[in-house]
């Protein structure tokens, strides 16, 4: 590929972020694993090179269980892109956790079923570390991008991940609601760990859309909507900040996750 499709910044997210790139180049980028769920846009944001992928498709057209996710990472990993920022919509499992904020997660926990979670399916095996899934460099300044702004945030969060596209039974919710996990998303794994797998540095940036049915109120598609609608603002502000303040060289583990990985 040219230098005018490469990026050294990927976001997955929602397609209100289109309108940050400047420039932006649509690119279709073929991997092993099928076509990621929409072409690439490329641009600029700050004066970084930065590709953007619509986790969903922007039609919406990909449910959760249905995201040809190892087609996203591996697309990103031939771009070039060595750091990941990826918001998602979360349901709150936790009273303290409230309509509106954002969740710097620090740990996941897997509840899926169905979805091809690695690269290596053999004859070369690999074991990647996930006891801290979440780029710490990325983290720290997302923290303090979220300072500076003064939104409500939370500095860390265990978000569970469940195999949707339906929403949890009033038992689900209160079971996980009894872990003390704060958040629950469907799209948050296996992304972060086929990341590692690429060596590339990803931090989730969990964005409270719902509580989720264990207060009592039953979650509706159109509250999640409109909830989205205002976080996508906060996010633009949030990558306006984050991506300047990220230093070109990588001083996290990241970038050897497979050191000693291999067997």
């Amino acid at each position: 590929m040219g230098e005018n499709e490469k990026a050294e910044i990927g976001v997955i997210g929602g397609s209100g972020i289109y309108e940050l790139l400047e420039k932006p180049r649509h690119v279709k980028v073929g991997t092993p694993y099928g076509h990621p769920s929409d072409l690439i846009a490329i641009g600029e944001i700050a004066g970084r090179k930065v590709a953007f992928l619509p986790r969903h498709g922007r039609h919406h057209q990909y449910p959760p269980h249905r995201i040809p996710y190892r087609a996203n990472l591996w697309a990103f990993h031939l771009l070039g892109v060595k750091r990941i920022i990826a918001p998602c919509a979360v349901g709150s499992l936790q009273p303290h956790v409230k309509r509106g904020d954002i969740v710097v997660c620090d740990q996941f926990v897997d509840r899926t079923k169905l979805r091809p979670s690695s690269f290596y399916d053999g004859p070369e095996t690999v074991h990647v570390s996930m006891a801290d899934p979440y780029c710490p460099e990325l983290r720290s300044l997302s923290v303090k991008v979220c300072r500076e702004l003064g939104l409500s945030f939370h500095e860390k969060g265990t978000v569970v991940v469940v195999e949707g596209p339906r929403f949890s039974t009033r038992a689900e919710s209160r079971w996980y609601k009894g872990f003390g996990w704060e958040t629950i998303n469907m799209t948050v794994y296996p992304e972060v760990v086929l990341a590692r797998e690429l060596e590339i540095c990803y931090v989730n940036l969990a964005m409270v859309t719902d509580y989720d049915v264990w207060a009592e109120a039953p979650v509706s598609a159109e509250e999640v909507r409109q909830t989205l609608i205002k976080h996508t603002e906060n996010f633009k502000k949030i990558l306006e900040r984050l991506i300047p303040s990220i230093p070109s060289e990588r001083r996290c583990p990241c970038a050897a996750a497979l050191r000693d990985a291999r067997i």
